[in-house]
């Protein structure tokens, strides 16, 4: 039976489904275009912002391997060791939205069959911070982008208006919205942090407010670990260490959950799934729990030899789902997309050993 790595996702033609993330692998015009030609079907460009960003002054990012050898998880590198994680407290892009411009026109005069979906940034709470988005989406759309994703879920931003500190309120969700999708006829996809006890309601929010799909999910907040020899922390300047973000596969069950979740509540809805693929077998998972569009950082950055956009993942991606396709019949993936979905339940759905059995409580009568 035929099939296709082809496909709709918000409206817009991708190539196959695989997406780089926004992250150091889509920091740069040179990055993005080897991306495209080693045959990705769209990126997310690392966060485009309007106000100034200087990274801490020493290492942004680091990967962790664990062991069946004491230190089961350290980024120190050993033999036998498999990628576990990585730990990242690295700011959004210190490239201006000026230098931004001309790169993306090129990218996607270069490459008009990929899809270029630009990350923008801004704080919230007044009527200048609402302008700065629509100033960034414009500016994006116009030099050639296919879709905004609204980034409301970095998890170590110092400003309270900025990232994950914003992505419970729905008001403040709402308010971005309405000024973004008043100011561009492009899909806007909105990136909400996992990291939150109201996620389901702050999705609600987002789609009734016209985003065409929600990011699951960004990196997780946490600290790295510190050896008990020498009281130093794996990653830290001047001995100081502040929140950073975890990713791979340390959180893809967490972020699988995250999409399960808002994928039961809207089945009709797109959900851009994110967090820990590393091959197939964690590609589909996403997608049977109501994904349709995957979107990889930490397996690309991890790749030797490929500048951290994953050159040999992007083959192995396009090539394992082609073949899964084919030996089971499907034309793409929209037919085994959400076959998970029905199958989350509520512990009190799962049997029992005992049919008496009703949740260890006394009922009152």
């Amino acid at each position: 039976m035929p099939y296709d790595l082809a496909t709709n996702f918000t409206g817009l033609e991708f190539v196959n489904p695989f997406v780089l993330a926004s992250a150091p692998p889509t920091e740069s015009k040179q990055k993005i275009l080897r991306a495209f030609e080693a045959g990705w079907g769209g990126v997310v460009t690392k966060t485009i912002g309007m106000h100034p960003v200087e990274n801490v002054a020493g290492p942004k990012t680091i990967f962790q391997r664990a062991s069946e050898a004491k230190p089961y998880v350290s980024r120190n590198k050993r033999p036998d060791t498999v990628s576990h994680s990585s730990w990242n407290w690295e700011l959004i892009s210190d490239q201006p939205l000026d230098q931004w411009l001309p790169d993306l026109e090129e990218i996607k005069t270069t490459y008009p069959d990929r899809m270029l979906i630009a990350s923008i940034m801004a704080g919230a709470g007044n009527a200048e911070e609402m302008e700065h988005w629509r100033k960034l989406a414009r500016a994006c759309v116009g030099a050639g982008c296919d879709a905004i994703e609204l980034n409301m879920s970095c998890p170590h931003m110092d400003r309270k208006d900025m990232g994950a500190h914003i992505a419970n309120d729905e008001d403040i969700i709402r308010s971005i919205l309405k000024a973004v999708t008043g100011a561009v006829d492009v899909p806007i996809w909105v990136k909400l942090t996992p990291s939150s006890a109201s996620l389901v309601e702050g999705a609600r929010a987002a789609y009734a407010a016209g985003a065409a799909s929600i990011s699951l999910c960004n990196t997780f907040p946490s600290l790295p670990l510190m050896d008990p020899e020498t009281l130093k922390f794996e990653v830290e300047v001047d001995g100081l260490v502040a929140s950073g973000g975890l990713g791979g596969l340390a959180i893809l069950h967490q972020a699988i959950q995250r999409v399960s979740e808002v994928s039961r509540a809207f089945p009709d809805k797109s959900i851009s799934g994110i967090g820990g693929i590393r091959g197939f077998r964690e590609a589909f998972n996403f997608i049977a729990h109501g994904a349709g569009n995957l979107q990889v950082c930490t397996a690309a950055m991890e790749e030797k030899g490929s500048g951290g956009i994953g050159v040999n993942l992007i083959k192995e991606l396009t090539s394992d789902l082609g073949d899964y396709l084919q030996r089971k019949g499907y034309s793409s993936i929209e037919e085994f997309r959400g076959v998970a979905r029905e199958r989350v339940v509520q512990h009190s759905q799962v049997r029992r050993k005992s049919e008496a059995y009703n949740g260890g409580y006394a009922q009152t009568a």
